[in-house]
């Protein structure tokens, strides 16, 4: 699909790397620009029944005259640019900061999330699980020192035949067929009809060849080594600039409990991963 609107979230204290990079991506496709400058309440301390800290209730009025003065200085920021612009503010507890976060992001086709973000465990998680888990959206995570493009020339797709691997490259299709090369990558790939099909990757590299890519179906051996790590390498060795992968195929807590290629991926990413769930 084509991206008609990106949304960038940032915080109060942050710089204008991330929002400008995301500018740069939006100018590409001649996309609108969406900004959400987010901030989380840090949870209520209880000095007896029902007494609320007055400490507290004056680090939130503090909370809140920093996140307008950032939406301000954001505003301000992309004032004379010629893009399509909005920008907007969110103040919400903790706990809800990801459902807040992925409400903002069903009103757009895709979310960029670079290094200011990355480098932010608080803002980073809550952004990663608000967009896969509430917004049914895609997300890119854009590391420091890359060079993100929504038109890349090499693309690496991961590809296990799930549905979130389904999802992601219909997403991404456009960005697939712009790429002068994509490499459909399968890990130890399984034959058979529950599996990767009697000619494992054969049936999606068909799908996107039909729709004018052009697919090589790599199938790599781990060699004991980590999904991550085997596609981290390919990725490097096919001069991938864009890897394209599922998210999360098992549940949330499961994912938590035992990490997985998603999290190894998301948690250090060395390139811009698209992602969708």
């Amino acid at each position: 699909m084509s991206f008609k609107t990106i949304l960038t979230v940032t915080g109060p204290d942050f710089g204008n790397n991330d929002i400008n990079l995301t500018a740069e991506l939006c100018e590409q496709v001649d996309a609108h620009l969406s900004v959400l400058v987010a901030a989380f309440a840090a949870p209520m301390p209880l000095v007896g029944v029902e007494v609320v800290s007055e400490l507290w209730l004056q680090e939130r009025e503090r909370d809140m005259q920093r996140l307008e003065a950032r939406t301000m200085a954001v505003s301000a920021l992309l004032a004379n640019s010629a893009l399509s612009v909005d920008v907007s503010s969110e103040y919400s507890e903790l706990v809800w900061g990801d459902e807040a976060i992925g409400r903002r992001a069903r009103y757009a086709d895709l979310t960029v999330i670079g290094p200011n973000v990355l480098a932010d465990e608080t803002l980073r998680e809550k952004t990663i699980e608000g967009v896969l888990f509430s917004s049914g959206k895609p997300l890119l995570l854009v590391p420091d020192g890359s060079s993100p493009t929504l038109k890349p020339k090499h693309v690496l797709v991961g590809w296990d035949s799930s549905i979130e691997a389904s999802r992601v490259v219909r997403e991404s299709l456009d960005i697939l067929v712009g790429a002068n090369d994509v490499h459909l990558t399968l890990i130890d790939p399984v034959e058979g009809e529950g599996h990767h099909g009697a000619e494992p990757g054969a049936d999606a590299a068909a799908y996107l060849a039909r729709h004018g890519a052009k697919v090589t179906v790599d199938r790599l051996p781990s060699f004991n080594r980590s999904v991550a790590e085997v596609l981290r390498q390919h990725a490097i060795d096919v001069s991938a600039d864009l890897v394209v992968m599922g998210a999360y195929g098992h549940s949330r807590l499961r994912e938590r409990i035992f990490g997985g290629v998603t999290k190894s991926m998301l948690d250090g990413p060395s390139l811009p991963v698209l992602v969708a769930r």
